[in-house]
Formats: C-alpha cells, sequence, structure tokens
C-alpha cells in the first residue's frame, strides 16, 4: 500500500502506468522509480536516432517522388493527385472507397501548416515534406503502393537490388516503437535492441554514410546497457 509522502508519485504517473513498474521490481517502489527515470533515458535515447533516420528517409523520398519531374513541374507536395490519385477499392463492408484519401489528406494538411507558416511568403517544399509526419512515410511502403510508388520510384531511394518488404516491416515495427516513444509509454517489454537494429538496417539501406553517423552519435547502446 503507498504511503502517504509517497502518494505524489502515485499522482504523478497514474496507479495504472505505476503498476507497470513495481510489477517488473518486485513492487520496490525505489526500483520502479529507477526503472521509470531509465526507461525516460532509453525513450530520448531513440528518439534522437529515430529523429536521424525520419530526416534521412522522408527526404530520400522525396527526391525519389521527384526523378521524373522537369523544371515545369510543381512539387509533387502541391499536386498530391499525381503519385496519390483516386484509387477506388471495395472495402470489407462492401463500400466503395478511395483508397488514397488518406495520404493526400495528409498532404493537403501539411501544406495548409506550412502556408500558415510562411505568413504570405511562397511556401518551400521542404516546409511541408517536414511537416508530414513519419507516419505518412511510413505507408509509402506498404503492399497497396507496390506498383504504383515502389516500381517507379521509391526503390531508387535505397540499395540497388531492395525489396520492398525489407523495408516495410522494419519501418513498420519502428513507426509502432516512434508511437510509444512520443505518447511516453513503457519501453521495458519490448525488445529495443531489435528494435536498433531495424532502425540501421533500414539506415544502411538508404546510405551506409547517413548509417555509420548514426552509429557513431547514437546514445542508445550506454542507455541500454546501463539498465537497472
Amino acid at each position: 500500500m503507498m504511503s502517504d509522502p509517497d502518494r505524489w508519485i502515485e499522482d504523478w504517473l497514474s496507479p495504472p502506468r505505476l503498476a507497470v513498474y513495481l510489477a517488473a521490481t518486485g513492487h520496490d517502489l525505489d526500483r520502479a522509480l529507477a526503472l521509470y527515470e531509465w526507461n525516460a533515458r532509453a525513450a530520448a535515447a531513440l528518439h534522437h536516432d529515430l529523429g536521424h533516420l525520419e530526416v534521412g528517409l522522408r527526404n530520400a523520398y522525396d527526391r525519389a517522388l521527384r526523378r521524373r519531374d522537369t523544371p515545369r513541374d510543381r512539387h509533387w507536395a502541391f499536386d498530391p493527385s499525381r503519385h496519390f490519385p483516386v484509387v477506388e477499392q471495395r472495402a470489407r463492408n462492401g463500400a466503395v472507397i478511395d483508397a488514397n484519401a488518406k495520404p493526400r489528406a495528409q498532404i493537403e494538411s501539411a501544406v495548409r501548416s506550412a502556408r500558415r507558416d510562411a505568413k504570405g511568403a511562397p511556401t518551400p517544399p521542404g516546409k511541408v515534406i517536414a511537416e508530414l509526419q513519419f507516419g505518412f512515410w511510413r505507408y509509402l511502403s506498404a503492399a497497396r503502393h507496390h506498383d504504383t510508388l515502389w516500381i517507379p520510384y521509391l526503390r531508387t531511394a535505397f540499395r540497388r537490388g531492395t525489396d520492398r518488404r525489407d523495408v516495410d516491416k522494419p519501418v513498420g515495427r519502428l513507426h509502432q516503437l516512434r508511437n510509444r516513444v512520443a505518447h511516453n509509454e513503457t519501453l521495458i517489454e519490448l525488445d529495443l535492441r531489435a528494435r536498433h537494429r531495424d532502425l540501421f538496417a533500414v539506415a544502411r539501406l538508404l546510405s551506409v554514410p547517413l548509417h555509420d553517423h548514426i552509429a557513431d552519435c547514437s546514445p542508445v547502446p550506454a542507455v541500454l546497457d546501463d539498465r537497472p
């Protein structure tokens, strides 16, 4: 039972969140707090490396999507139907849906946000790219985009001969990890070393120098080794 002097901890974390760490430490409050602090350090370290990968991935995808453009073409972010046209599919419930409605909406939202920040000045495409969340880039390697995006464009972002699934599977796991990190969720039950290997695998497919830079600057190994 929580003593009155320690009640602030339960108020701070909430009983369900604190219970996860108490269960992992034999209900030792001091050890539970130490583990929670380690979880926060691990999240910050992973956020560092995930951020580096996300910037590299989105810029590589942007270059790939522009590879056939001419100087007269608008940037694809200002013409989302170019790569994400209306594609009607039948859902499981029988309804006809547009499979590309969501990515177009995400792009249009990013453009609006970038334009607000530009305050009437020309909107830089790079600002739109930065406004698009990791979830947008993550799903570009999904099977439904294999023929329309991967084959003609996105495969060129990676080492020659890269299989789409060798990108999609680890990026999917990294997307889940990033969501947990962003929402301060517990990481103690995850195989973080395996997820870090996913990150390095994708980075290496993008660029060996990028992989080496992330590896040289990564705070993750030291944090993982320091788990209480």
